[in-house]
């Protein structure tokens, strides 16, 4: 694009751009996806296994003390369009060491995939965990959760009869400002789905919803949090609005892989049983 649209565009894009918004963001993503390497190795069974079809398809599994103790599922970010399951292992440690258990589905990327494509494999996992995950040791109540990208999947996908409660962090939760941006170019987002896909322009899952956010974030990811929150409380539906201290995009997610960090601790006190 070239002429006076350029710099618009530009601006757009830049107010969703974590990456450039955090100065060390690259050695974060370093730390984190070292971390859940590690943690992948010293938990090796469960890994991997499939869900659908598709390459991607796949779900790692870490049992809890019990089978019938709560399951965390994790979805995770990259704007639909990057990152895996594999990067985010770490995030299982802070409810594993209460004795629950977690759940870490993969997905399509765009543009392989659509992201009305995205949530329907989104749907498929939480399906195959409701009707196989007790095989595998996971028979308890679901906690949908998810960071970035997949915080605006998992509020989308609270409705889901296995989800009891849901926990969504750092999300994009109106679709519409990403369609002049860099990142509509995987997505190539419809009319239709910024109608169909944007939590905010949908009526309030009642089911429990924790919102969080880093007080560092992007103020267009404090706006959507904020907004959804405000929604939810118009409609009566239960849950809160969770701003962490100092905490950028990146930095927040400590606050899960940690046994006593909030994030943990509000998935912890979810109702899910």
């Amino acid at each position: 694009m070239s002429g006076p649209e350029a710099p618009d565009r530009a601006a757009r894009t830049a107010a969703y751009d974590n990456n450039a918004a955090v100065a060390d963001s690259a050695a974060l993503v370093r730390e984190r996806n070292a971390a859940s390497a590690v943690y992948r190795s010293a938990h090796p069974h469960g890994l991997d296994v499939p869900y659908g079809e598709r390459e991607r398809n796949r779900v790692d599994l870490y049992p809890g003390d019990r089978p019938e103790t709560p399951c965390l599922v994790f979805l995770h970010g990259g704007y639909w369009q990057r990152n895996g399951r594999e990067d985010f292992a770490a995030v299982a440690a802070g409810v594993r060491h209460h004795g629950w258990s977690a759940a870490l589905p993969g997905y399509t990327l765009a543009p392989a995939a659509s992201l009305t494509g995205i949530v329907a494999e989104v749907r498929l996992a939480l399906d195959w965990l409701a009707a196989h995950g007790p095989a595998h040791g996971i028979a308890g109540p679901l906690l949908l959760a998810g960071w970035s990208a997949g915080a605006q999947l998992a509020a989308l996908a609270l409705d889901h009869p296995a989800v009891r409660a849901g926990l969504a962090v750092s999300g994009v939760y109106e679709l519409g400002p990403l369609r002049d941006t860099t990142l509509d170019d995987a997505l190539a987002l419809t009319d239709e789905e910024l109608a169909r896909l944007s939590p905010l322009r949908l009526p309030p899952v009642r089911k429990p919803l924790t919102i969080a956010y880093g007080s560092r974030e992007l103020p267009a990811l404090v706006a959507d949090a904020k907004a959804l929150a405000r929604l939810r409380a118009a409609s009566g539906a239960p849950g809160e609005l969770l701003e962490i201290r100092d905490r950028d995009h990146f930095t927040v997610l400590r606050e899960l892989s940690s046994p006593d960090g909030l994030l943990t601790r509000a998935a912890l006190a979810a109702p899910v049983s």
